[in-house]
């Protein structure tokens, strides 16, 4: 049978062990969420470029029509068509990617767990 102080260090251990098996399950979910933020950030990244690089074709395109303002009568009308549509292209990139900055916190899941760890660690919380 076991004594009293056996009892304690075999509690302590137990405690011990709970809380590594805990600090790993935080971790785990910590690298999980690390993860995630950097695909959404490169996503970000990836559509704010495309985004820039059409603004850029759509410039191109409104200056070329302004060039060509005064050339023969059809060439404005496919022009100004192009330019128009690479703007809408451009202007849906843009909002896709403010879209893709605004749909995260960081860690949001790692710290409300760690929050709530907290809280039931907490002697005066009910």
């Amino acid at each position: 049978m076991a004594g009293p102080a056996e009892n304690v260090i075999g509690a302590a251990r137990r405690l011990i062990a709970n809380l590594i098996a805990s600090g790993e399950t935080r971790l785990r979910l910590a690298v999980v969420e690390w993860e995630a933020e950097r695909d959404r950030m490169l996503t970000l990244l990836l559509l704010a470029g495309a985004g820039l690089i059409m603004l850029s074709f759509a410039v191109g395109m409104l200056l070329l029509l302004v060039v060509v303002a005064y050339w023969e009568e059809y060439r404005l009308q496919a022009i100004a068509i192009c330019s128009v549509g690479l703007f809408v292209l451009a202007a849906a990139l843009m909002l896709g990617a403010k879209r893709v900055a605004k749909r995260r916190k960081l860690m949001a899941a790692t710290l409300h767990h760690l929050n709530q760890d907290r809280q039931a660690l907490d002697p005066t919380h009910d």
